[in-house]
């Protein structure tokens, strides 16, 4: 009887007419909600280390444990997605990560806070190749550009209001109830999204215009490749970046408060560049929209050390509008080189390899730091984003197989 129940309502479901602004919604949603449980964990340390004693290793094994559940296993979310379906998988993901953060309220120690955080990972894994695919199936061509830059975009949304949320609940009653409720707004998300996300199936997006039908894109692994490594470089860049950014400042004689502004001014430039950047890509092309704020990024990094410090807080807003910029056009140009019945594998792998970048990174940059300085790894960090450029050169003959010139 309760199998029959439950397939009553995917059936009731499935039914639903197709809707471009309700698959855009549920996408954004989860991606604002997923990124917000993301950086809870921000706010929650310092919390943590009182209540339980730990150490900073400790702290940053907690980190480490949700982000590196999410990284590694969005592949597997993908290949998952296309067995049992995109809404199905997506809503179990929402509702795991809301499950982990119910558990870490409920935790009494280390090793199950570690254990609920990795529950968390495990569901947030789920958003970002299911998510972006559903957003790629609705829409198409230049549309579906924009509309995964809508949906980047969320999720930048997300990490500025539910952390916030969170400061102002802590305001009212201790973090125990606070994440307890924030745990089940996931359970309560993961049952819209069930219930409402559109069922398509793995072909040609129901959205796609006869004319367009006939423009599906080849799958083309060689471009799909070139296009990874521009975001492996970009992440990597931009990674790079934010680690020394604090230490510039400092030697400019900036106070902590100083730091603080400069990174919100970063932040909030980079959520600006992924929204707008999609709709600059979708009318000057993706190939010269990656040029455009891969050389302003690191123009402005190298821009960036010189300056006094009030210049340099000026700069600091273009600087994040151009950092964050690229992967609207990144992750918007996927649906150009995988066919249609491979996006959501295809953009499992690539946020796996994104994600993992911007993990090593700071490892690596910060090694070279150590060894060199930072300035002179602020040049490197800035060449790493001029490797892109080459490499989105070599992007324009697939683009322009796939929709023609107005794609590239």
């Amino acid at each position: 009887m309760r199998w029959l129940f439950w397939d009553e309502i995917a059936a009731r479901a499935a039914n639903f007419p197709h809707d471009e602004r309700r698959t855009a919604a549920i996408a954004a949603g989860a991606h604002a909600l997923h990124d917000g449980y993301t950086d809870l964990i921000y706010v929650m340390l310092p919390l943590w280390q009182a209540e339980f004693g730990l150490t900073y290793a400790a702290l940053g094994l907690l980190r480490g444990m949700f982000v590196g559940a999410m990284a590694s296993l969005q592949i597997p979310a993908g290949l998952l997605a296309e067995r049992l379906g995109a809404a199905a998988v997506l809503a179990l993901g929402t509702a795991l990560a809301g499950l982990g953060y119910c558990l870490a309220g409920a935790s009494s120690g280390f090793v199950m806070l570690l254990g609920a955080l990795l529950v968390g990972g495990l569901g947030a894994s789920t958003q970002h190749p299911v998510a972006s695919a559903l957003v790629a199936r609705a829409f198409a061509g230049p549309r579906s550009l924009r509309a995964l830059g809508t949906y980047n975009f969320s999720g930048d949304l997300g990490k500025m209001t539910v952390p916030a949320v969170l400061s102002l609940m802590l305001l009212a009653m201790s973090w125990r109830p606070a994440l307890a409720i924030l745990g089940g707004a996931g359970l309560a998300m993961a049952a819209v999204i069930f219930l409402f996300t559109p069922r398509y199936d793995h072909g040609v997006a129901p959205a796609v215009s006869a004319a367009q039908k006939r423009e599906v894109p080849p799958h083309q692994p060689r471009a799909f490749f070139v296009l990874l490594m521009i975001g492996v470089f970009d992440s990597a860049a931009r990674m790079g970046f934010l680690l020394f950014l604090p230490f510039v400042l400092k030697t400019k004689g900036a106070s902590v408060q100083d730091i603080g502004l400069a990174m919100t001014l970063v932040f909030a430039g980079g959520a600006a560049g992924k929204l707008a950047c999609a709709f600059v890509g979708a009318r000057i092309g993706a190939i010269a929209t990656v040029w455009l704020t891969e050389s302003l990024t690191a123009a402005g990094i190298l821009a960036l050390l010189p300056l006094p410090l009030a210049a340099a807080l000026a700069l600091l807003p273009l600087i994040g509008i151009a950092l964050n910029g690229t992967s609207s056009v990144l992750y918007g140009s996927v649906p150009d080189l995988v066919a249609a019945d491979g996006r959501t594998r295809a953009l499992g792998v690539f946020y796996t390899g994104t994600i993992g970048s911007s993990a090593i990174a700071p490892i690596v940059f910060g090694r070279v730091g150590d060894v060199f300085g930072i300035t002179h790894t602020l040049f490197l960090v800035a060449a790493f984003a001029l490797v892109t450029l080459p490499l989105a050169a070599r992007l324009r003959p697939a683009l322009a197989r796939s929709y023609g010139s107005g794609a590239v």
